[in-house]
């Protein structure tokens, strides 16, 4: 007979005892964590603030009824017109000359101004923000704050 020769390789394992498995225990609950309240911030944007700047700009000549119209839902024309009324011709002009010499101090200048022959109704066209400054008649006669009804308004006045 033949010796079997076996070697380390080749020898029939031994069954190794089976480890046990350890049951994973579901991880304990927390208390929920208190909610601390979120505030939350109002983006103003570089176009908003120039209106706000323009519109007080025209209450350092006395210019009445200031209101910004948002119109960035609406119209890509412009983001904010700024609307006021003047209460004669030399006031109108009064007005306007305050906002562009004011705007200029701050780094800004007007793109397109029209209307300072007839002094009843200013544009000042920033791009972004459109002034206008109106005699009392000629305002009620445009009327634009009924023609861009659907934007919100923000009053300006002089405290």
């Amino acid at each position: 007979m033949k010796k079997l020769q076996t070697d380390k390789k080749n020898s029939p394992k031994k069954a190794s005892p089976k480890k046990s498995k350890a049951v994973k225990k579901a991880p304990a609950k927390k208390a929920p964590a208190k909610k601390t309240p979120v505030k939350k911030v109002m983006e103003v944007s570089a176009s908003q603030l120039l209106a706000r700047e323009l519109a007080e700009m025209t209450l350092s000549r006395k210019a009445t009824d200031v209101r910004i119209l948002d119109l960035r839902n609406l119209t890509t024309i412009a983001d904010f017109f700024v609307i006021c009324t003047a209460h004669s011709d030399t006031q109108v002009k009064a007005v306007a000359d305050a906002v562009v010499e004011g705007s200029k101090s701050i780094g800004e200048r007007p793109w397109h101004k029209e209307g300072f022959l007839q002094k009843s109704w200013v544009l000042l066209d920033y791009v972004d923000v459109v002034v206008h400054v109106f005699l009392k008649d000629t305002r009620e006669f445009y009327s634009l704050e009924k023609l861009w009804g659907d934007a919100p308004v923000e009053e300006i006045s002089d405290l």
